[in-house]
């Protein structure tokens, strides 16, 4: 099989979906690699050493599209990428359709099989290609929040941790999931007072036996968040349900009893965002404020952080990457089934349908 490996397109995106020794792995099974040129260099890495692990380098990402059978990559299909897709391809990569009818009608148009990274689990019901994605944005969206707190960014003025006599910052965490976990024990990091709120108790239990002493779990209801994010400088979405659109948690209407100059970080943007106010934003122009409340709403927050991001995403999905290249256009079954999301024309996801027969 051929695999071919674009260059990213979406704005301020450094990521690239496969580590040379990924083309070395491919071409020693048999394989063919193409990989756009320029394609790694977000991350460090040059077309040399890719042409020395085996890939060969083409100019375009028109001859990537025309001359692979499966196309890998790292963020959704762009518009100008949508007719560069073609039926019986196979594409792999983050795609979250629920959070978008454009990209979903799109790839049901291109006949291609659309497996998702974010769908996909392992045999023990565990989400491995969007748990090192999620460990970093977890960890960026604290990083990002103590600098939107700054004055100069219209934030309140707050110093995360506070200093002797003067008290730290309160955050707030909406879900307990990988993104929230690593937000709130690189919160405690900087000496805040968190708070992780979720819906699951057997999590809330786990969380409270690990985390530092200065993170508190509660359980996650409507009085709660009320209470929580009228306490809060920052607030973290980190609410996920695999495949289907984030669910809404703060109204809009909810801002006017949050304080003046306080931050919202929704990492769940990608799946629709789980505040009512969130919209996309971009590395480039990455914040707005309504009510007061200053958003980042960046959708690919890894992206930032490119070198990082390439080598955590491609350690993990590489044997998904090998299995589907041995398998093919074959029925996909197991761990692969789970990541289909679109094939022949159709919505294969559950999750996926779901999230547009009720839109």
């Amino acid at each position: 099989m051929r695999i071919g490996v674009p260059t990213e397109v979406k704005s301020d995106e450094y990521r690239v979906a496969m580590l040379p020794v990924g083309v070395e792995e491919l071409s020693a099974r048999g394989h063919e690699v193409l990989i756009q040129a320029g394609a790694g260099a977000g991350s460090g890495m040059p077309d040399e050493v890719y042409r020395a692990a085996g890939a060969s380098i083409v100019e375009t990402a028109a001859e990537v599209f025309a001359g692979a059978d499966m196309i890998v990559k790292v963020k959704e299909p762009q518009t100008d990428e949508y007719d560069l897709i073609r039926p019986d391809q196979i594409v792999f990569t983050y795609f979250h359709f629920a959070a978008s009818k454009t990209l979903t009608d799109a790839m049901v148009a291109s006949g291609a099989s659309c497996y998702a990274y974010e769908t996909l689990r392992d045999d023990e019901g565990r989400l491995p290609l969007l748990t090192p994605m999620s460990e970093v944005a977890g960890r960026m969206s604290i990083q990002q929040g103590a600098k939107y707190l700054e004055r100069p960014q219209m934030g309140r003025g707050i110093l995360l941790g506070g200093v002797p006599g003067v008290a730290p910052a309160h955050i707030t965490v909406l879900g307990g999931g990988i993104v929230g976990a690593n937000a709130a024990r690189i919160a405690a990091g900087f000496q805040a007072n968190v708070s992780i709120l979720d819906v699951n108790l057997d999590r809330l239990r786990y969380l409270d036996d690990i985390m530092p002493a200065n993170v508190n779990v509660l359980f996650s209801d409507r009085y709660t968040i009320l209470e929580e994010i009228q306490r809060a400088d920052l607030v973290v979405g980190a609410v996920l349900i695999p495949g289907a659109k984030a669910p809404c948690l703060v109204r809009a209407e909810d801002l006017k009893i949050m304080k003046p100059g306080s931050v919202v970080i929704d990492v769940a943007v990608d799946q629709g965002g789980c505040i009512e106010t969130t919209r996309p934003t971009t590395h480039s122009d990455p914040t707005y404020i309504i009510d007061e409340v200053v958003h980042y709403c960046v959708a690919n927050m890894p992206g930032a952080v490119g070198r990082t991001s390439t080598f955590a995403l491609c350690n993990a999905t590489l044997p998904y990457v090998i299995r589907l290249a041995n398998q093919g256009n074959a029925s996909p079954t197991g761990t692969l089934a789970s990541a289909l999301n679109i094939h022949g024309g159709e919505i294969v996801h559950q999750a996926v349908a779901d999230a547009f027969k009720a839109a």
